[in-house]
């Protein structure tokens, strides 16, 4: 595990905006029981930066769930999990494919408890914004959640 922040040189920053003080990456690539230890690496961050104690936590961590899960199943594998922190908490997975996740589909009447094809919409309503870049020969696939909503339980501002 890295943490990359003020007491080693600095916040690291994404381009598309916020500082992100605290940085955590867990390589995966080719890695036993990738969606288990993503959870649990999410987890120690979550309570290390004391964001542990609300509902909001328990859904950034099925996001990560999801999201790893995703790339194990139609990526060929998470080859690492990144996790930020300032302003909101930023999951990124990225994997060694360029295809893009479809569009979302319209639920269809009548089929609601049928397995499959419901991560990328759980992502949708749980995280307050998500997305997809590409990177080098594969992808990214990002989730954030605003600290205040991990902080408090409420939407925040940020």
């Amino acid at each position: 595990m890295q943490t990359i922040g003020p007491d080693t040189g600095g916040p690291v920053r994404d381009v598309r905006g916020p500082a992100f003080p605290q940085l955590r990456r867990l390589a995966l690539r080719d890695a036993f029981r990738q969606v288990a230890r993503g959870r649990q690496f999410t987890r120690e961050a979550l309570e290390d930066w004391g964001w542990d104690g609300q509902d909001t936590a328990e859904d950034a961590v099925l996001v990560v769930s999801e999201l790893v899960t995703n790339a194990k199943l139609h990526a060929g594998g998470c080859h690492e999990l990144m996790l930020r922190a300032g302003d909101v908490f930023r999951v990124e997975v990225y994997d060694g494919r360029g295809e893009f996740p479809r569009p979302l589909p319209a639920l269809r009447p009548g089929r609601p408890g049928r397995p499959g094809g419901h991560g990328l919409r759980l992502v949708h309503r749980l995280a307050d914004r998500w997305g997809v870049q590409a990177v080098g020969h594969g992808k990214v696939v990002w989730a954030e959640f605003d600290a205040e909503r991990l902080r408090t339980g409420r939407p925040g501002h940020a």
